[in-house]
């Protein structure tokens, strides 16, 4: 299964709550950091949720 890479850029301040559960959930806790996920429905479900906020690169293996 193919890897994304999830890049915070931009702050969660001033959006809903559930938004900056989201991100931390997805395992951001700073901005600028990058965490790799598998490719997965429910992981591109919750980057979808907070699409405004991320990066997303898909990596090929």
């Amino acid at each position: 299964m193919s890897k994304i890479r999830i890049t915070w850029k931009k702050s969660a301040i001033g959006y809903p709550k559930e938004q900056g559960r989201v991100i931390r959930a997805l395992g951001l806790r700073r901005l600028n950091q990058e965490v790799e996920r598998e490719d997965s429905p429910v992981v591109m479900g919750m980057v979808h949720k907070v699409r405004h906020l991320v990066q997303v690169t898909r990596e090929e293996e």
